[in-house]
């Protein structure tokens, strides 16, 4: 058997081949596809089938496009509703890909038509040897009980389902299964994944909090309590998936435009987004811009910022990061790029235009300002679980995907200076330049962010 897995660390996504005697599987796929068609080819292998783990909220999917191109077979669990012509598979099916065996067990729990696909190499032994978990089982968590895919059912029921899957199918297998999930630390899709991109059932069985022994009422009660909101993409996300996303190459390339141009549609309405660096971003850009650079979880903070529906202009350093945001917007569903400002913040600067900066500060003048600024305000904006874990004194906590409804109905002062912080200074350059357009106008984006703070050995509350 042929075995590789694709981790895309922008989206936390973990995607896999599975190959035997000149056959292959493709599951979870990305919606760029090049990587399986070009990995297949290296390997003699042909796709024969693409299969989907569920109805996906937190990336739009390429399984039409690497349908189309491969002559593959699109697989779905038979509660998908799947809106093109594909095989829909119930608990217990099996497909065949060369002597790979991969047998379906119906997981409902993430979502109501979630599956695993066992897989048993026949050259090997007729026993399992691993298991492909989607969004079910992940390292160190379970997913999700309240997304997208649960229309219709409430976070209680989805969660019952969910401890059922668990403990009557999952953990049925051997604890030498290897597990290999969907996603890993970083996606929305849980609360607290593993940094490690696979495992074992035993180890799971041993180490996974969501698998201790309890009672059901009392897992149902610990999954849906807390839960973070989800992001506003996930939903049109998944209606994307269940009716195929158009090819890439489908997708316009963005203009190049002038400044005046850029000015022009900045005031339409359009989002002037900046994909370049927090340094840089802080050192000049365009009035109005959100950051969200490219080096970081760049298509998750996009899909929690912006409007799937929104027209967008891109800032950045060269062309070849124009194309590369193009196509991790166009992971979540974002497709509306008109154009990007030609030459950059050098040619919006040419023109004389104005240029808005932002201060970049350490934890070690922060704690300098601490000391010696009585009305400093700071704003941690990472998740309530990481506020918690540990924070800056003083520091309110403002979740950065809902930072606008958090600070509207804040009493913040928006001459005061404001420090904001993050775990390490990308997240809180995104959150500047939101406060920035909300008339903040002494605003401080500490690098480094709360780690820095605690490996400085400052106090923490």
């Amino acid at each position: 058997m042929y075995f590789k897995q694709f981790y895309l660390a922008c989206l936390a996504h973990a995607s896999y081949l599975i190959g035997s005697d000149g056959e292959a599987a493709v599951v979870d796929p990305q919606r760029d596809v090049d990587q399986y068609i070009n990995e297949a080819e290296a390997q003699g292998l042909r796709i024969k089938y693409v299969i989907e783990t569920h109805l996906h909220a937190d990336f739009v999917s390429g399984h039409r496009e690497l349908a189309q191109r491969s002559g593959a077979q699109i697989v779905f669990g038979d509660k998908a509703a799947a809106q093109f012509p594909h095989r829909a598979v119930k608990d217990g099916d099996e497909i065949r890909i060369g002597r790979v065996n991969l047998r379906v067990i119906a997981t409902p729990g993430h979502t109501p038509e979630s599956i695993c696909l066992v897989i048993t190499d026949t050259e090997v032994s007729n026993q399992p040897q691993k298991v492909l978990t989607g969004d079910t089982l992940f390292i160190g968590d379970v997913g999700r009980p309240d997304l997208a895919g649960g229309k219709g059912f409430t976070a209680q029921a989805m969660a019952g389902m969910m401890y059922d899957s668990l403990h009557q199918k999952l953990l049925k297998l051997d604890d030498g299964v290897e597990v290999y999930p969907a996603h890993g630390a970083g996606s929305m899709c849980g609360r607290s994944m593993s940094q490690e991109k696979s495992s074992t059932i035993g180890d799971q069985r041993k180490f996974n909090y969501a698998l201790k022994p309890m009672p059901k009422e009392q897992f149902i009660s610990m999954m849906t309590t807390d839960l973070p909101e989800a992001p506003g993409y996930f939903p049109r996300d998944a209606e994307i998936n269940r009716t195929g996303a158009a090819p890439l190459d489908a997708l316009p390339r963005p203009a190049a435009f002038l400044p005046e141009e850029v000015m022009d549609y900045l005031d339409a309405g359009y989002v002037v987004l900046d994909v370049r660096s927090a340094a840089e971003f802080g050192a000049g850009h365009v009035p109005g811009s959100l950051n969200i650079g490219l080096g970081g979880q760049f298509a998750i903070w996009a899909g929690c910022l912006i409007p799937l529906t929104a027209s967008i202009v891109i800032v950045a350093e060269s062309e070849g990061q124009v194309d590369e945001a193009v196509v991790r917007l166009a992971r979540v569903g974002i497709e509306k790029v008109k154009g990007y400002l030609d030459e950059g913040m050098l040619g919006w600067s040419q023109v004389g235009y104005e240029i808005a900066t932002l201060t970049q500060i350490t934890v070690s003048d922060l704690n300098e300002l601490i000391n010696n600024e009585s009305e400093l305000q700071i704003i941690d904006v990472r998740r309530p679980p990481e506020y918690e874990s540990g924070h800056v004194p003083g520091a309110i906590t403002a979740p950065l995907a809902g930072l606008s409804e958090t600070i509207a109905k804040s009493n913040l002062n928006r001459s005061k200076t404001t420090a904001v912080i993050c775990a390490g200074g990308y997240r809180s350059s995104s959150a500047t330049s939101l406060l920035q357009q909300m008339g903040f106008s002494a605003l401080l984006n500490v690098t480094g962010g709360t780690g820095a703070w605690i490996g400085a050995g400052h106090a923490v509350e």
